[in-house]
């Protein structure tokens, strides 16, 4: 391709890439700065741990819902009002007299994250061409690395020139602008401000919607098998990592700083994985990075549990971060491919709601089984419970030559 056309073909996905590391940095920022104000608001650590129940707690109120808005609404427009509406509330939050009342605003600000994310996965569909998404997901999980590793730079910078308040500020900023620049993006959808003032919005509709998704999954049970194993991967994955940090310390005996240190090697290895996928993205095929990908992803944790030292903890968060990289990329592009953007945003929002529920489940069954027998049983069987999962997953994607997927191509 020649370097006129190449620069052309890319200029908006460029764009939206740029868009979606200021939103991110800013998310990282936000999140580190909310943990401090309500740390020292309450000086509970329970206190924090709400925080992050939060999040699912939204998807479950929200993604029942919020597919059937999604799908009728113009992406693009529907992408900067969730932006313009998430910026204005975390610019409230630092005004709040009570941690009760930052409890609720951001359970407000996680529905519309909630909302945000099955959005502007059906307008990237949109936007970028098929034989360019295993580059684009390869980018963009380079980018979600680098705010993994910039992100909690800059909060700390911050808070030593300035205040957690003065960062969630910031971060409203950092959002607003995101928002902004989506404004220079392409509507895809002119003249379809709102389809769904044609369909009034009812218990009936979202009943159809919901049977939709249901025809659709029985319709392309292979598809969704895979959908379905990733998302328990990840379920998996959000349940060990809860118990990360008592882990650290408990199992392994590792200081503040060295804890510190072992989560700067998980954010390496994500930025060294997402780099060697982004330059060679053309060689893997999406099977390849969604089966190998989520396999030794697991293999990384399995690492971890068994680890009694420091090192071989950190061999273990190395590998597992680094082909986590690959498997999010995989993964985007699957999706992308097989789901037609007509009930993407349907068929994301109900399987997102699923995956919220095992996630509160699953965690709180983690932490109980913790209390109960030791954290590092408890690590064990829920990486062992992983690979079981991921090789089934592998399994599938052997076979994937054989089914024919739909395509998102018009």
């Amino acid at each position: 391709m020649k370097p006129k056309s190449l620069l052309e073909s890319w200029k908006y996905p460029s764009i939206l890439l740029f868009g979606i590391g200021v939103s991110n940095v800013g998310d990282w920022i936000y999140l580190i700065a909310l943990n401090l104000i309500v740390l020292d608001m309450t000086g509970s650590p329970l206190a924090v741990s709400i925080l992050y129940i939060l999040k699912p707690l939204a998807t479950l109120f929200t993604n029942g819902w919020a597919g059937s808005v999604i799908d009728r609404l113009n992406k693009r427009n529907l992408m900067i009002g969730l932006d313009v509406f998430r910026a204005f509330f975390i610019a409230i939050l630092p005004i709040l007299p009570t941690v009760w009342a930052i409890y609720s605003l951001v359970f407000i600000i996680n529905m519309a994250s909630s909302m945000f994310e099955p959005t502007s996965m059906t307008y990237i569909t949109k936007l970028i061409p098929r034989d360019q998404r295993r580059r684009f997901n390869s980018l963009r999980s380079l980018i979600d690395s680098g705010g993994f590793l910039i992100g909690p730079a800059i909060a700390g910078l911050m808070f030593m020139n300035g205040t957690p308040f003065f960062a969630i500020y910031m971060t409203a900023i950092a959002i607003f602008i995101s928002g902004l620049i989506t404004t220079i993006m392409p509507n895809l959808e002119k003249g379809r401000a709102a389809d769904i003032e044609e369909s009034k919005f009812s218990l009936n509709l979202l009943k159809r919607d919901w049977q939709v998704v249901s025809s659709f999954s029985k319709a392309h049970v292979f598809t969704m098998t895979i959908y379905l194993l990733f998302g328990c991967m990840m379920v998996m994955a959000t349940a060990i990592d809860s118990l990360e940090a008592a882990f650290a310390k408990e199992v392994l005996s590792l200081t503040d700083s060295k804890y510190g240190f072992l989560v700067s090697i998980a954010g390496a290895g994500i930025a060294v994985g997402a780099s060697v996928n982004a330059v060679f993205a053309k060689k893997f095929t999406t099977s390849m990075l969604l089966g190998f990908g989520t396999l030794l992803v697991s293999v990384g944790y399995i690492i971890y549990a068994f680890s009694s030292t420091f090192i071989v903890a950190a061999i273990g968060f190395f590998v597992l971060s680094f082909f986590l990289a690959f498997a999010n990329a995989g993964f985007h592009t699957f999706y992308q491919n097989n789901i037609p953007v007509e009930v993407m945003g349907r068929v994301g929002s109900v399987y997102g709601l699923i995956e919220a529920f095992l996630i509160i489940v699953v965690t709180a069954l983690f932490g109980f089984a913790a209390q109960l027998i030791s954290i590092k049983l408890v690590v064990i069987i829920g990486t062992l419970m992983m690979l079981v999962v991921t090789l089934v997953m592998f399994v599938f994607n052997l076979q994937s030559s054989k089914f024919k997927f739909t395509s998102t191509e018009p």
